[in-house]
Order: structure tokens, then C-alpha cells, then sequence
């Protein structure tokens, strides 16, 4: 008999001190971090990156895309470190195209590379080994500072 009483009273008493329990309040929402893997800029400015690492996806690139979404590129990833020449067929917007050696120390940068109109394309890039390559919306690569020997940030980039 005493073990039905409990539950009662308890609520009985509950209410007379200021209502029913509650349950304890939610921790206050904090920003998310940046989801995926992303590059800190020499600005500062973080974007989030989409990684290239097949042959598959290093020929497909940013090709029939008309538009790239803010603070946001594409990281092509290579399994050696070698002079890796781009171009820019069936890529419909002006990209900036960055080539980085493996400590993320920025060696050559194409400005503003216009899309391919034609057939032969051009091809664009150094002649000395690069470890990984960013594209960025064209005339981003300034405003973030990158510049030859600046250092781009890989996070989360695997």
C-alpha cells in the first residue's frame, strides 16, 4: 500500500512547490563546425571542398557546373607528387586554380582560367611537382590572399 502512495504524493507535493518536474533544460545550440572537409585560406576564410581522388572524379572536376556555392571548391588529391597540367574542357565558369605541394605551400597560381570554347584546349599549370590542386570560383584566389608561398590549410581532407 505504501508503494502506491508514493507516486501521488510526490506529484502532489511537486505541484504545491512550483508544478511537476521538469526535465533539465537543453544545453544552449552552438554554432556547427564547417561540415566535411574544408581549407583555411591564407585570408582566413574557411570553404568547404569537395575531394577529388579517383582518376574518375580528377577527369570530371567542376566540368557542366554553372555555378559554385559560396566559400566553397573542389581539393584534387594525387598519389604523387608530380607537375599536374589542367584544363578547362566542358567547365562552364571562370575557375581559379591553385597547385600546392604536399606541406599545403601554395607554387602556382592560374587566374581567372576561362572555360574552353574550342577544341584543342589549352592546358594550364607549372612544370614542378605538385602534391594536391584547388579550384575555386574564378577571382576568389585574390581576395583570399593566396599567392605564390602563401599556405593553404587541408582539414579534414583525407
Amino acid at each position: 500500500m505504501c508503494s502506491r502512495l508514493i507516486g501521488p504524493i510526490v506529484l502532489i507535493l511537486a505541484t504545491a512547490c512550483g508544478g511537476a518536474p521538469r526535465a533539465p533544460a537543453a544545453p544552449a545550440p552552438t554554432a556547427d563546425p564547417v561540415p566535411g572537409p574544408t581549407v583555411v585560406l591564407p585570408s582566413g576564410a574557411v570553404y568547404t571542398v569537395e575531394v577529388a581522388r579517383t582518376p574518375e572524379e580528377v577527369t570530371q572536376g567542376l566540368m557542366f557546373r554553372e555555378s559554385l556555392p559560396a566559400k566553397s571548391g573542389m581539393i584534387f588529391l594525387f598519389s604523387d607528387a608530380a607537375p599536374h597540367q589542367f584544363w578547362m574542357k566542358n567547365t562552364m565558369i571562370p575557375l581559379d586554380i591553385v597547385w600546392l605541394d604536399g606541406s599545403g605551400r601554395v607554387l602556382f597560381v592560374s587566374a581567372n582560367t576561362p572555360p574552353c570554347r574550342a577544341d584543342p584546349c589549352p592546358t594550364y599549370g607549372p612544370e614542378v611537382p605538385a602534391a594536391n590542386v584547388l579550384e575555386i570560383a574564378g577571382g576568389l584566389a585574390a581576395k583570399e590572399k593566396i599567392t605564390v608561398g602563401s599556405m593553404v590549410r587541408l582539414v579534414g581532407v583525407k
